[in-house]
């Protein structure tokens, strides 16, 4: 086998531990000899620190308390996850430190200056550190070292898949020891008696009678056996393992909208939601006045569309076109041949008759990012055209979305702009709908498409 040498000993994880409480302390009293040196009002900062310390103290208790998921294995794991999961656990201790204090009605007993400092730097810090042990160990692992040596056991599609992987990511530190393409026996009593840390079992889930026998023939090793189905044969969306009344179920497409997820996209919608409506609103007010100006009718089109779960709903645009222009039917495309009054086409081109939907998102119907949605006799059309178009409906749709700042929007492939809706919901994170927000910022609205 490659090298023996490992590091991860039960005493990494007290370190790792140690360090992050170390990192907090630092953290404040960084953040008070930086108060200290402010004169931001004529109170002085206090001599006896006694307080701040205690608190300081406890941040760190309660930050391992809260930390189950920062500490979990580090192998393989996305970076930006990883920082994501570690400032979101700093970011509820201080809540938390704040709630305690405000409960006690001890709030004006701190600086909120030093808070907000020892906050900052608390990220930064245990952000530092994970980066640093994060390429300390890719880079031990890549010379050979901290490896888990795994026995892989099948062959095709999904065996060839993990093989590639691993030659793609050799800095996880998994080491294929041993292949069986077609195990017998006693090719399994032989395995069994290896030291290996992981058996990974890349046999399709439809053959249950090859699991079976192969779990039996592995039934005396001590390494931890794991099952890669042939997931990627098929179209799926957050696929994994849930737990339904005491039952493991797998998932082989479901909703990311789950857990804490609903509420962080809820709070994302309606704060944004409502600081955008309150900033543009003299914006709206003009575009109403122009639309009223330039063409007899009402200043919003409402028009029904298809949202989460396949449920209906009104979605508010400003009026660009003449009240009759789809007396004689609607038509899916052909933005720029749909007949339009000249203060219409402006708002149309540079995607200003879509501001009222923030009131979409205020109500709960939309979300400010999300996939686009579509009136319900195209979605009935397209549902049996394009491969798992009705996915789309797994989220709320949006304003904007993965597809739009890529380009696909309006008249564009439609199989292109469902891979890239798909991509959304498979990805998503507060950081990705981010992204989004600021690409469409920097993208501008202004599109030959739009529509």
């Amino acid at each position: 086998m490659t090298s023996a040498v490992r590091l991860s000993s039960p005493l990494t994880p007290f370190v790792i531990r140690l360090l992050d409480v170390l990192l907090i302390w630092l953290a404040g009293v960084l953040a008070i000899n930086v108060r200290r040196a402010i004169h931001v009002s004529e109170v002085a900062f206090p001599q006896d620190l006694t307080g701040y310390y205690s608190l300081i103290a406890s941040a760190g208790l309660v930050f391992l308390v809260f930390s189950r998921e920062v500490y979990r294995s580090w192998r393989g794991s996305a970076l930006p996850m990883m920082l994501m999961r570690v400032a979101a656990t700093w970011l509820a201790v201080i809540g938390t430190l704040l709630l305690w204090l405000f409960l006690v009605k001890a709030t004006d007993d701190y600086s909120r200056i030093w808070f907000g400092l020892w906050a900052g730097l608390g990220i930064l810090l245990l952000w530092a550190e994970r980066l640093t042990v994060y390429l300390l160990l890719r880079a031990l692992r890549r010379s050979g070292y901290n490896l888990k040596h795994v026995a892989l056991i099948g062959h095709g599609p999904t065996a060839d898949r993990l093989l590639d992987r691993l030659g793609q990511v050799r800095w996880t530190g998994y080491h294929i020891a041993h292949h069986l393409p077609d195990p017998d026996d006693h090719s399994l009593k032989q395995l069994a008696s290896q030291p290996l840390d992981e058996i990974w079992l890349a046999l399709p889930l439809s053959d249950a009678d090859a699991i079976r026998k192969t779990l039996h023939g592995l039934r005396h090793t001590a390494a931890s056996i794991r099952l890669s189905p042939d997931w990627f044969t098929y179209r799926l969306i957050n696929h994994g393992v849930s737990e339904v009344l005491g039952i493991p179920m797998l998932d082989l497409s479901a909703s990311p909208m789950t857990g804490l997820n609903p509420a962080i996209k809820w709070l994302e919608d309606k704060l944004l939601s409502t600081v955008i409506l309150i900033l543009v609103s003299p914006l709206m007010l003009l575009l109403a006045l122009g639309v009223k100006l330039s063409s007899p009718g009402p200043v919003f089109y409402r028009q029904e569309r298809v949202g989460l779960n396949n449920q209906p709903f009104m979605m508010l645009k400003f009026r660009s076109m003449p009240v009759h222009s789809e007396a004689e039917g609607v038509e899916w495309g052909n933005a720029a041949q749909k007949a339009t009054h000249g203060f219409g086409r402006f708002i149309r081109r540079t995607s200003l008759d879509e501001l009222p939907q923030f009131i979409n998102v205020l109500k709960g119907e939309m979300s400010i990012v999300g996939p686009r949605p579509e009136r319900p006799v195209f979605v009935e059309q397209f549902k049996h055209e394009v491969p798992d178009y009705m996915k789309k409906h797994m989220v709320k749709a949006g304003i904007t979305g993965w597809a739009q700042v890529n380009g696909w929007r309006g008249d564009t492939d439609l199989h292109a702009r469902i891979e890239h809706d798909l991509y959304y919901i498979e990805n998503w994170s507060p950081w990705l709908d981010l992204r989004i927000i600021l690409l469409t910022l920097v993208k501008g609205l202004v599109h030959k498409h739009a529509c």
